[in-house]
């Protein structure tokens, strides 16, 4: 199991929301969602937690259940 601060690849975060690499980088430069990632010099990384909170913040109820 991954600690809420560990740092995910791209490659990583894409599999998990079920999306491409390509997205992720979509999202990324036109600030589409508000997954919020780090860079380290060139690159790209993703903390557990802000990943988490992401899958949160886009999870809807559905009403009468």
């Amino acid at each position: 199991m991954l600690k809420t601060n560990s740092l995910l690849t791209p490659k990583d975060v894409a599999e998990r929301l079920g999306v491409s690499i390509t997205t992720l980088a979509t999202w990324r430069c036109t600030k589409r969602y508000a997954l919020t990632y780090v860079k380290i010099g060139r690159l790209v990384r993703y903390r557990m937690a802000d990943v988490e909170a992401f899958e949160n913040s886009r999870s809807h109820e559905v009403a009468g259940l």
